[in-house]
């Protein structure tokens, strides 16, 4: 009850090499589906300070006793609710935005990483780090509804029976008219995984994509694209206009990479002058 501190002045670490990812932290690719790049972004995971449950100890091991109100840990359980506040925030200003249009507007607005303090590239960092006060004013975002997300399914494999499992509707089902690929999931991302079969030097594949306007009624849009010469993006139409919100745009990305080169990646990205709508373009 007479407790009393000494509060000394803090002291500031610059750590050149940070933003990084923990060498803890899981990576890309995603084995059960590799044409879909993961990680999708990358938020503070390391060392945070938060609120801690009293219903258990500190570390929840048999013989510690410690209960604490406050606790320091590491690791995607703490990005996990960082990265959901940016989601609310993000709803906040546009609460009609489905849940794929808020994690197209997190992943499109998120700062780049350096490739030189994060090696396995977009497998360690997704599409950057969390940027929340970009992301309230995406300009586009990648949308998709429960449809695309069957046709991705069938397309990867799935069974009438095992997506209604996933559905919890016994109507659906996997049929020629739900069967498609997982390239054309309006993803804010681009995977290409790279076939050796053959004798070609080149491997090239197309993705079809559809972006809707939130930002500004009257913009238009030039598609900018920044890659290193082994990577080649071509963008068709490459300039997007729109006359109103909510209007939608679409566009085909034809990517190709040279064969026998390791993971390779550059950057798509809708600019309107305001507004910058990055996406990563990975070839592996």
């Amino acid at each position: 009850r007479k407790a009393e501190a000494a509060i000394l002045r803090s002291t500031e670490e610059k750590d050149e090499l940070a933003p990084y990812v923990a060498s803890f932290s899981s990576r890309g690719p995603n084995i059960l589906s590799l044409d879909i790049l993961k990680p999708d972004i990358t938020a503070p995971g390391v060392d945070i300070l938060a609120a801690w449950s009293e219903a258990t100890t500190v570390t929840g091991v048999i013989n510690d006793k410690r209960i604490v109100p406050y606790n320091i840990i590491s690791g995607t359980s703490m990005s996990c609710p960082h990265a959901t506040a940016v989601a609310a925030y993000v709803k906040s200003f546009h609460p009609t935005l489905s849940p794929s249009a808020i994690k197209s507007a997190l992943m499109t607005t998120a700062w780049p990483m350096s490739p030189k303090t994060n090696t396995d590239l977009e497998f360690a960092y997704g599409s950057g780090l969390i940027n929340p006060s970009s992301a309230i004013d995406p300009g586009l975002v990648y949308d998709a509804g429960e449809i695309d997300y069957i046709k991705f399914l069938c397309g990867q494999g799935y069974s009438s029976k095992q997506l209604r499992l996933v559905t919890r509707d016994n109507k659906t089902g996997c049929m020629k008219a739900t069967n498609g690929s997982a390239l054309d999931l309006n993803y804010p991302t681009f995977a290409l995984v790279v076939s050796l079969s053959g004798d070609d030097t080149y491997f090239s594949r197309d993705f079809h994509r559809t972006v809707t306007n939130v930002g500004s009624p009257v913009s238009t849009y030039n598609a900018i694209v920044n890659a290193p010469k082994e990577l080649d993006i071509k963008v068709k139409p490459n300039v997007l206009s729109f006359k109103s919100i909510g209007e939608k745009k679409s566009f085909v990305v034809t990517v190709a990479v040279k064969v026998g080169l390791p993971t390779v990646s550059g950057t798509l990205a809708w600019d309107d002058g305001v507004h910058k709508v990055r996406s990563p373009v990975v070839a592996f």
